[in-house]
């Protein structure tokens, strides 16, 4: 079962996982192409994950990961994509640098628990937006076949260990796609059903 049909001019939050970095070229020229606007929040990538090696404080730990976001997303910007740091509705694709809007508003804990998966959560659902999650893996699969939708709670290392809680906890509907198959989401970003999980309980 999938959610209602999405008009393919809707706006959404993008999600562009750090694991992709290597298909930033192929997927900087899909997003790039969407006929929905999009508003692409980077993952943190590499750059994270040398915080990562440093011996921080959770606060120090928490803006220096996010201001790797912004790393990450000026790094996607290299191929043809405009950056802001303005937290709004998007009108035309754009990637989202998010330290000065989180700084702002500071809206969630401190902790490695929270990444920028649950991060784009919470942009999508400041603005009112569906979340598409673009990972590395064919969604998240607690069996097989492929699980379409989740509404409740469950354990998995696709996002980070506060991302379905929040999602579920604010009614924000989110989905998960592999990045890595280009034609998928080209094809989910004109409107169409494709292989994926929803999670989310307003279905």
């Amino acid at each position: 079962m999938y959610p209602e049909y999405i008009p393919p001019m809707t706006p959404m939050v993008v999600k562009l996982g750090g694991s992709l970095y290597t298909h930033v070229t192929d997927l900087a020229r899909v997003l790039g192409r969407s006929p929905r606007p999009l508003l692409i929040v980077p993952g943190g990538g590499h750059f994270a994950d040398a915080v990562r090696q440093m011996e921080l404080s959770d606060d120090d730990a928490h803006w220096n990961a996010i201001r790797a976001m912004d790393q990450y997303g000026t790094y996607i910007s290299t191929f043809g994509l405009a950056t802001t740091d303005r937290l709004s509705i998007p009108g035309t694709t754009s990637i989202l640098l998010p330290y000065r809007c989180t700084r702002h508003f500071d809206p969630l804990p401190h902790t490695w628990d929270i990444t920028s998966d649950t991060i784009a959560a919470w942009i999508a659902g400041r603005l009112g937006l569906d979340l598409l999650v673009l990972k590395s893996v064919d969604s998240i699969q607690m069996s097989k076949p492929l699980v379409t939708t989740i509404s409740q709670c469950v354990e998995t290392d696709v996002v980070d260990p506060c991302f379905i809680p929040y999602v579920l906890q604010h009614r924000t509907r989110a989905v998960i796609i592999n990045g890595t198959k280009l034609d998928l989401v080209a094809d989910f970003l004109r409107g169409e059903q494709v292989p994926c999980t929803w999670i989310g309980t307003t279905f």
